[in-house]
């Protein structure tokens, strides 16, 4: 059987950009991002690994470790870097893990015959801090990842961690959520929700929480 969500992530010694990475010992106690790229120098990727360089700060907000992955080596890696860099207005500043040999394309199911049997899919993986996938995204070549939705997601699932709560469609840090419909006591409702909610539906009841400063 193959992951999903709720699956322990694998654990994998690999090298990289920033030296030998044990994953699970890497990630610690953070959230993970794994994202992973057909093979260097390639256009839509320099752009994507540029974005999410320029968004470390935005990571680092949220507790979450950016890592990357190719099949081309270290070296490789290291001369796409400059590209990157020049073409992108931004440096490099989390790992990319030079998986030559397929170990960790294997592990996490990113090459599919059907696309090319050599070299991966554009998957992304994000992880909690008990090593649990809690999303997978498989993009076509031609379209570049949208890390905007990523970070999105990423403020949802701290978010829903923390309350009995979910979010609807569209849903960005700030606006209201739904409470879970298996909350009904009205004491804890009273509890949880000081600031009130409105019930649209018996089962659609919306509330406000405090937006991520």
């Amino acid at each position: 059987m193959g992951l999903h969500i709720g699956s322990i992530a694998p654990d994998f010694e690999q090298d990289s950009t920033a030296g030998r990475i044990e994953f699970h010992e890497w990630l610690g106690s953070s959230w993970g991002v794994l994202f992973s790229h057909p093979k260097d120098f390639t256009p839509v990727c320099t752009t994507e690994l540029g974005r999410a360089s320029k968004l470390k700060s935005e990571f680092d907000k949220r507790g979450v470790k950016v890592l990357a992955l190719s099949v081309d080596d270290v070296e490789s890696h290291n001369r796409w870097a400059g590209d990157i860099e020049e073409t992108q207005g931004c440096a490099l500043n989390f790992p990319i893990l030079a998986d030559a040999d397929r170990k960790v394309s294997a592990l996490y199911d990113m090459i599919h015959p059907e696309a090319n049997d050599t070299l991966t899919v554009r998957s992304v993986f994000v992880i909690d801090p008990n090593k649990k996938i809690r999303l997978t995204l498989t993009y076509p070549a031609s379209t570049g990842r949208n890390f905007d939705e990523i970070l999105r997601v990423i403020d949802s699932l701290q978010l829903t961690d923390n309350y009995k709560v979910a979010t609807p469609a569209d849903w960005k840090d700030g606006d209201e959520v739904v409470i879970v419909p298996g909350l009904q006591d009205p004491a804890e409702l009273a509890q949880r929700f000081p600031q009130g909610f409105r019930v649209v539906k018996p089962y659609l009841r919306l509330t406000k929480l405090p937006a991520r400063s």
